[in-house]
């Protein structure tokens, strides 16, 4: 059953990371509540999957760290629904887990290209159309981890928490335009993808993973993970106009972590 949480009716909605996880819950939330709805995916298959599922939602395979396949994208929502007034940037992986002296380059470049580069390219096209229209809504997915720390996962975290001060500096930049950027940090998501993270993290510290989990909830104060909905009624709000004051905000869907280890 579908939950009214703002009006979001007639948006242009562009979503990296879309095709998949909760990715795929906040694209089908925003269609369902009347938003025309693109994502980009760098998984083929599930944005294939996707498309069939939702064909009212426009999906393309693309590699969200090159600013041609970007433009693409930008350019495909813009000739089926006219210009992007909500950017969700929410593609991104988990990066090694290693200790420092481990994390190779190659892992530590691919991290900083998906998880943060990323973000710059698609804010980099959106805004010119946003300051024109004279509105707009960036919403950039972080982490809890950006404000606890976590060992073994430095390159996540590092990137995660660059992504709080790209908010913090977008907001000011961009507020008299009239666009508004706010970053929201998740907690462990439940899914597929959290649980391998489990499995690494539990393989890396040499416990099982039943036993890495419950360490991982005993430091979030309500002792669960987030449900991908969750989430989604967190970006319809604030891509609505019930959060037409909100902006340069940090905002955790989290059951407020409090330590990682």
């Amino acid at each position: 059953m579908r939950r009214e949480v703002g009006n979001v009716s007639d948006r242009n909605v562009i979503i990296s990371g879309g095709a998949g996880g909760a990715g795929r819950v906040i694209a089908a939330r925003f269609a369902d509540a009347g938003a025309h709805v693109t994502v980009g995916d760098s998984d083929p298959a599930a944005t294939q999957d996707f498309a069939r599922e939702r064909p009212d939602i426009l999906c393309k395979a693309m590699d969200a760290g090159d600013e041609t396949a970007v433009d693409a994208l930008f350019s495909l929502a813009e000739d089926r629904f006219g210009p992007v007034d909500v950017l969700i940037n929410n593609v991104g992986i988990a990066g090694p887990t290693a200790a420092v002296e481990d994390v190779s380059l190659v892992d530590w470049d691919r991290s900083l290209r998906v998880n943060l580069t990323s973000q710059f390219l698609f804010v980099r096209r959106a805004v010119p159309k946003m300051k024109s229209l004279g509105r707009g809504v960036i919403l950039n997915t972080s982490s809890g981890s950006a404000k606890t720390g976590l060992p073994l996962r430095l390159p996540y975290v590092v990137t995660k928490g660059a992504v709080l001060s790209m908010t913090m500096n977008l907001a000011r930049e961009l507020g008299p335009s009239g666009i508004r950027v706010n970053a929201i940090l998740p907690g462990a998501i439940r899914g597929d993808r959290i649980q391998r993270v489990i499995d690494a993290k539990a393989e890396a510290l040499g416990v099982t993973p039943a036993e890495y989990e419950t360490t991982l909830l005993r430091y979030v104060s309500l002792r669960t993970m987030v449900e991908p909905d969750d989430l989604a009624d967190m970006a319809i709000f604030l891509a609505s106009d019930q959060g037409k004051r909100i902006t340069g905000q940090m905002i955790g869907v989290d059951g407020n972590i409090e330590y990682e280890e």
